[in-house]
């Protein structure tokens, strides 16, 4: 227990150390430094922090050869070339156009005007094809929601109607991909669309893949942020989704997330990780990797976030086995909505770290 309640008395020093702890959903994050590395990752061949990589959640080399080549060169055609190549209605295309479009979006942060000259020269070379119309819309989406003045702002509907007209072009470009209508989902859930809109978008979604996980997570966040502050919709949707999920879906994870979605800014029931809707949930995520086929791209995130909560159960071994499966890469829930993704990660690392060892474990221990 003494990892918890380590983690209860610092929230409970927020008053004092304000700077440096914040408080977000799923956890605390500590911005003390160095405190992320207590443990030493190197002893068991862990990637340092400085070294974690935030664009994705797992390995993807073709991705990375092509995002090196775009941002190196200034040149779109690598880009289009791997998007053309990838399956439509596979999770791997969105996750491509996903960190496309991050990577834009965060070139356009660093070097505001002249980043993302590639994706520009994309769309002016290229105007229909659809991996740069696709790319275009979500960096929009992106955008709208990392650097447009907040949300509620001026500039923030006008990015998110903007991003909506480019996945519409986008669907017309690629008829029976299911991506621009994925991407649509975030904007659903940003103009707060009525039931009725948005069923009818979803049943485009389903039409074209209807166990994709990433759109049953977007859909997820549309129906949190609709019943805010009530669990009844999104448990619903989660448990439904898990329960038709074949053998082999990673969409019997999908309670786990909808439990993330509704944790409170800082939980200080010492019993709220033993509870039964959190065991549950958690198993069910379990089962979902076992069975999952090894390739799946959407793995990765499962298991990011099932490190957060079998820290937070206490159950180490486990939350290593995690750790061993995903660490390096960080693009995902529930560290991309830190500040610093590398730091939140590398702290529950290291508690996972401490909670292993102290109960026997090593690195000659863990299974490589």
């Amino acid at each position: 227990m003494e990892i918890l309640w380590f983690l209860i008395a610092m929230a409970m020093l927020a008053a004092v150390f304000g700077p440096y702890i914040r408080r977000r959903r799923g956890g605390i994050r500590l911005a003390l430094p160095g405190s992320s590395d207590a443990a030493d990752p190197e002893n068991y061949g862990f990637a340092r922090q400085e070294h974690l990589d935030i664009r994705v959640p797992g390995p993807d080399q073709d991705l990375m050869d092509a995002l090196d080549n775009v941002q190196r060169t200034g040149q779109w055609q690598a880009a289009s070339q791997l998007l053309a190549g990838t399956p439509k209605d596979g999770e791997q295309r969105w996750q491509r156009v996903q960190a496309f479009g991050g990577a834009a979006a965060l070139e356009l942060v660093e070097q505001p005007g002249v980043g993302a000259r590639w994706l520009k020269a994309w769309r002016l070379e290229a105007e229909k094809d659809p991996g740069g119309a696709q790319v275009h819309a979500e960096l929009l989406v992106q955008q709208a929601w990392r650097h447009s003045g907040g949300v509620g702002s001026a500039d923030h509907r006008i990015i998110l109607e903007e991003a909506r007209e480019a996945c519409r072009k986008a669907a017309l470009l690629s008829p029976g991909d299911p991506v621009p209508y994925i991407t649509e989902l975030a904007v659903a859930r940003a103009l707060g669309y009525s039931e009725a809109e948005f069923d009818a978008l979803w049943a485009k979604v389903i039409d074209r893949a209807p166990e994709h996980m990433g759109a049953h997570l977007a859909a997820l966040h549309y129906w949190c942020e609709k019943w805010h502050g009530s669990r009844e919709k999104a448990d619903a949707f989660s448990h439904a989704a898990a329960a038709r999920a074949p053998q082999g879906s990673l969409l019997a994870a999908l309670p786990l997330f909808a439990v993330y979605e509704h944790l409170p800014e800082v939980n200080l029931v010492q019993g709220f990780y033993q509870s039964a809707v959190v065991t549950r949930a958690v198993e069910g995520a379990l089962y979902a990797v076992h069975t999952a086929r090894p390739d799946d791209p959407m793995l990765a995130h499962v298991r990011h976030l099932l490190l957060m909560f079998l820290v937070g159960m206490e159950r180490w071994a486990e939350a290593m086995e995690q750790v061993r499966h995903v660490d390096g890469y960080v693009g995902a829930l529930p560290w991309s909505f830190a500040g610093d993704p590398a730091g939140q990660y590398a702290l529950y690392r290291a508690l996972a770290v401490a909670g292993y060892e102290a109960n026997g474990g090593s690195p000659a221990t863990l299974p490589n």
